[in-house]
This record gives C-alpha cells, structure tokens and sequence, in this order.
C-alpha cells in the first residue's frame, strides 16, 4: 500500500512515523512545499531574541534521517498542484519538472496560512513579514542584522505578543497594533487586560482599537490619523486554513474553507483523509464544527488518522481548545469556551473569578494567581476557564482542561487531590478553590455581580459596600460610590445600611466580601458578592477608581 501525505510538521510528520511503526512494509510518500518538513514552528519567535541560541534546533529532523530511521520517502520544496480523487492520483511539481503519483491513501496536513491585512502599500514594502515557518525567520533574522531600532506589530494575539517580548529583548522600540480592543481574543477582556499591564510595563507600546491605513516608505498611517516610522513590520494578525488544492479537488469545506471530517478523518472523497490546522473538527461543548489551529491536536490527529488506515479502532472526538502564552514575566492560559463564545453558542453561564497565590501564602516567594471559572447556573457542568499568573497557570489550567473535557462539574473540583507541599501548592489548592466558590452559587449561599454590571446596579439604586480596610484604600483607591465598613467592623454597623435595596459587597479578591455577604444575607439583607471584587474591577476600568 501507497500512502502518500501532503505537508509534513506535526500532523503530516505525526501520521507518517506512526504508519512506519505500525507497517514495515507500506511506502510512505510526504510531499512539503517548503525546504523543511519537520521543525519547531512554536518556536520560532524565541530564536529571535536568542532564548533559542542555534537554528539547528528549530530542526526536529531532516528528510535524511526520517529516510534512516523510518524510512519515509520526503520530498521537500515539491508544490501539489492537483489532486485526482477519480484515479487516485496527484500531480507534484518540485523545482519545474511535474510529476504524477498515485496513491492508495491520501492524507491532507497543509496547514494553515498567515492571513495578511488589506493595506494599502504592504504587498510592495520589503521590509513587512509574517512569522510562519523557517525561512520567513531567516528574513526577518537577516532584517534584524541590520540595525533596525523601530518595529511594529500587526496583530496582538499569541504570535504578536511573543514576537514583541523577543524583540523588546533584543533591545528594539516595540509597537503592537491591533484592530480588536483586547489583545489575546481567546482571553475575556478583564483578563486579557492583565497582559496588557504587563506589556506596558516592558515597555511595548500598545495600540489597541487601532488600524493602519497605509505603509509607505517606512512610515504607517493610522486610521486616527496619526502616522508613526518603523524599521520592520511583522504581520500576526492570525491564521486561515490552507485548503486551496482540498476545495479545486471537490473536498467538501466549511467555515472559512476549512476541511470536514467525519469521526474517522475521512473526507468527502473516498481515500482522502485529514489532519491538523486544515481541518474542522467538532467543538465538544456545543456540537459546532470550529478551527482549533493548535500543535498538539494536530499531532493527535496525525497519530489518529494512521491508526485509523490501519485498522485501529480509533476516532476523532474533537476538542475544547486549550492555549497558553508568555508575555515577559506572565503567563496567560485558557481553555474550552469564552464568554463571547458562549453568547455567540446561546448557551447560559455563570462566571466566578478568584484570586490567590501559586502555592501557600506563608512559604516565600509566592506569585499572585488570578483565575476565572465559567460554568452551567443549575448544574454547574464546566464550560471554561482562564488563568493568568508568574507561576503555576499551566498547571491550573490542564487540570481544568481535563476536567472540561471529562465532562465535569463545579462540585467535582475540590474532590480533585492535587499535590500539596508548601513550595508547590496549597492545601486547598487553586483548583479546589475555586471550585468551592462556584458550588456556592450554584447552592444558592452566594449570588455574584460581574465587574461590567457594577455601575448598572448602582444605577439602579444598589448599595455598595467596600470591607476592606481604610488604609486598603488609601494604597490602592476607592471603588465609586462605595461606602467603607471594614469586615471586623461590619455587624457593628447592620442598623446603618438601607435593608429596602440591594446591598453589593466587595473586598480586594472577593474571600472577604463573602464572609460579608453571608454575615448579611443572615441579618435579613438581599445581598451580591462583586465577582473577583477590587482586583478584577481595577484591571478592566483602572480609570474608574478613586484616588
């Protein structure tokens, strides 16, 4: 059998080394249009700073020592140009000479492509890249050993900030450009809006709600009119599917022309599969066929699909999407749906946010946590979660992840016996934490109000109540129009607060306004707990408090 693949990195290089340890006797053809076939793609912004001193480990492995060890047949720098389903062949040009191959199977792992903006002078400026592969970090590496002092970023999600904070590293004048209002799109606002603190204080240069009309002659005019020199410019403004040769073949697509599979990888036409960026696959919490453009389910899915050519019972289940970045000193991470994606699925959620340490608090050298859980009101089956902290933000979030995709619920997370000594965790852990403050809103012992509804409430005639201490304030500002009574104070004070409105309680994290709320819902007051309190409201409106 003649199992020809198109693309290679992870999920090409992934489907043709499980074949051959599967198969000894099956040819194993991989075809990828560039000079490389397997490298560290998610590694390339770090070899711009130096984090990643040599090229060569950018390299995973060359066509000569795939041929050694696995005996797979790669062809590099060789362009599919057609794929016949009807005879099972495909015609590949590889430096001018055409050629046709037949094949038994054919999987597709083409990837994705970097979208590019539509602005006027970028196709002619010779000094614009995206940061996609090898040889567009050897430009932009080439670009660098000239000197330049001013950069400019296109695009603030993972790729942006990454290459931002190696750049900075480098010593450059660093400005990140983006159309949206937030960076990092798969974060919600509030917390995304904590990497943008950090980036600030690095020293880059945000521009968010920001467009550029125009490049010319190293000069970028933006849609507010202002104009601003750059060096260098590097597109990362996101990726789309690279299916192109899947759609001229009749392969059936869907959003934004990515590939549909079935439970096995198979796609419309018979003997064609697909893997990786290319392909929609099933979005666990709602049914939706979506884009996860992720290394490692790409290489999930590269494994899968040469189990599934050779007999094994294997099937795609699909994803919920976990992603982690680092900007400097922080690190950002989430998994399964966002509050956006939630509103867009129609599917009713409930938010808590928490905010601790990354292990005890009475060891040294603890680093500030900041999570957020989302979740069903009435059962509390999870939906999401996003962390963002110095230390510890992976851990929390694949244990999250695994609880999402195991189908969980609020109530199983402080079942969950995590690891505890102090230089490593708690005792009650992160996880276990912040499950307990959903479980009590799902119990009805706590109702909640998200930061973005303060002021409404307000508005509308709710009391606010800010427990913490008078020096509290003073060090850190007063939330507006909030009356101070201390926590140890507050049933001193019960004949003073108005039981005809709603009274909302904050503190700095939320841990003591609980304690508030309880000790006035039990006093007879309606009462809401500000979710995530101070921290959480002064992130999204710094420009809110009163000093």
């Amino acid at each position: 059998m003649r199992i020809v693949i198109i693309g290679g990195v992870a999920g090409g290089m992934s489907a043709a080394a499980r074949l051959r340890r599967l198969s000894e006797e099956t040819e194993i053809i991989v075809l990828d249009k560039g000079p490389y076939v397997s490298f560290a793609n998610c590694g390339l912004p770090y070899y711009l700073s130096g984090e990643i001193a040599n090229r060569e480990d950018l390299i995973v492995q060359s066509p000569r020592q795939l041929k050694k060890r696995f005996k797979i047949d790669v062809r590099t720098e060789t362009t599919v140009t057609e794929i016949n389903s009807d005879n099972h062949q495909i015609t590949a040009v590889h430096h001018g000479l055409s050629k046709t191959i037949t094949y038994d199977k054919l999987i597709l792992s083409p990837g994705s492509v970097a979208d590019k903006p539509n602005i006027p002078g970028m196709g002619s400026a010779d000094y614009v890249y995206a940061l996609r592969n090898i040889p567009d970090v050897d430009k932009i590496m080439a670009q660098l050993s000239q000197a330049p002092t001013r950069v400019a970023i296109i695009g603030a999600g993972s790729i942006g900030i990454e290459v931002a904070e190696n750049l900075i590293k480098r010593g450059l004048s660093v400005m990140l450009i983006d159309a949206g209002s937030q960076v990092l799109p798969f974060m919600d606002p509030e917390m995304a809006a904590l990497i943008s603190h950090e980036l600030s204080e690095h020293s880059v240069t945000l521009k968010l709600n920001t467009q550029i009309d125009k490049i010319d002659r190293h000069q970028l005019t933006l849609n507010d009119g202002s104009q601003i020199k750059a060096d260098l410019v590097i597109s990362a403004v996101g990726v789309r599917p690279n299916t192109a040769l899947a759609q001229a073949a009749g392969i059936k697509t869907g959003e934004l022309g990515g590939i549909i599979v079935d439970k096995h990888y198979q796609t419309s036409q018979p003997d064609i599969y697909a893997v990786g960026d290319a392909i929609l696959v099933k979005q666990l919490l709602t049914g939706q066929l979506v884009s996860i453009p992720l290394a490692s389910p790409a290489n999930r899915q590269g494994r899968e699909v040469a189990d599934v050519i050779m007999g094994l019972p294997r099937e795609n289940r699909g994803g919920i999407g976990t992603a982690i970045v680092r900007a400097f000193d922080v690190a950002a991470a989430a998994t399964g749906l966002n509050v956006a994606q939630l509103k867009r699925a129609g599917i009713n959620y409930q938010a808590v946010h928490t905010t601790g340490q990354n292990h005890a608090a009475f060891y040294p050298g603890g680093k500030p946590l900041s999570m957020k859980l989302l979740f069903e009101p009435q059962t509390g089956k999870l939906f999401g979660a996003q962390a963002v902290g110095e230390k510890s933000v992976d851990k929390q979030i694949d244990i999250l992840s695994v609880a999402i995709k195991s189908g969980m619920t609020v109530f199983d997370l402080p079942e969950f016996e995590l690891s505890y000594a102090p230089p490593f965790g708690s005792a009650k852990d992160p996880v276990n934490m912040i499950g307990y403050a959903a479980s009590n809103l799902v119990e009805g012992l706590s109702d909640n109000l998200q930061f973005d509804q303060l002021e409404g409430a307000i508005k509308d005639g709710a009391y606010l109540i800010d427990v913490r201490t008078p020096g509290e304030l003073k060090r850190d500002g007063k939330l507006p129009g909030s009356t101070n009574i201390p926590l140890d104070d507050l049933r001193d004070h019960l004949a003073e607060i108005p039981k005809d409105r709603l009274i909302i309680v904050s503190c700095r994290s939320g841990q003591r306004s609980y304690l508030a709320e309880r000790i006035l819902k039990n006093n007879g007051f309606k009462v809401k707990n500000l979710d995530g309190a101070f921290l959480v409201y002064s992130t999204a409106y710094p420009e809110r408090i009163e000093h």
